[in-house]
């Protein structure tokens, strides 16, 4: 497997997947800052020239959660997803597909500052009902799903602790915080987020 990575992109949570995962791979870095995003060899892998993206064999995955999801069905031995007949897989989708098509876009409006939408016509509803949903989905103790780590807690935790680190999520509840905490604790986590990278 090929994975295309910058230390300054979502790839971060795809790198940390595969080693959560001891996952066998060439790590492949693109330097946007050089826009090696943009040129024709890698817009045939990913047309958005966005990071990262994973090569395996003939199978080419973007997405940082789509990535996480396929690794963890590629390696079932792991544990990382429940199995592909659980019942639990609805709630698993779940956090998966939420950072990204809910959380994000709301905190790039915030960021933007843009206030002037309606709730109704956006995916993301407004910051209440998004903050109400985060302390909903943030497990009390333990993970996303139970006992066991798993990918949603890749994508759903490494989500919310880019969102505190930034300052996107400002006032995070003593239940977020301790999450995100057992997240950062991590043997896998701390050796994916080099601090190194960002000095």
């Amino acid at each position: 497997m090929k994975h295309y990575f910058h230390p300054m992109s979502r790839a971060v949570g795809t790198h940390w997947m595969l080693i959560e995962l001891e996952a066998d791979h060439e790590q492949i870095v693109i330097d946007f800052t050089k826009g090696e995003n943009n040129t024709p060899e890698y817009r045939a892998i990913n047309p958005m020239g966005k990071i990262p993206a994973l090569v395996d064999g003939q199978v080419v995955v973007t997405e940082a959660a789509a990535i996480c999801a396929y690794l963890a069905d590629k390696f079932p031995e792991k544990g990382l997803a429940p199995p592909t007949n659980s019942s639990e897989r609805g709630k698993y989708y779940r956090y998966l597909f939420y950072p990204g098509t809910v959380l994000e876009p709301l905190f790039t409006f915030e960021q933007m500052g843009i206030r002037e939408y309606s709730p109704q016509s956006v995916g993301f509803g407004d910051l209440e009902r998004c903050l109400a949903t985060i302390e909903a989905l943030t497990p009390k103790e333990d993970w996303a799903m139970g006992t066991q780590f798993t990918a949603a807690d890749v994508v759903f935790g490494g989500t919310l602790d880019f969102a505190v680190q930034f300052g996107w999520l400002k006032s995070p509840s003593p239940k977020v915080a301790d999450y995100v905490a057992r997240i950062k604790n991590r043997p896998a986590y701390r050796e994916s987020h080099d601090p190194s990278w960002y000095a």
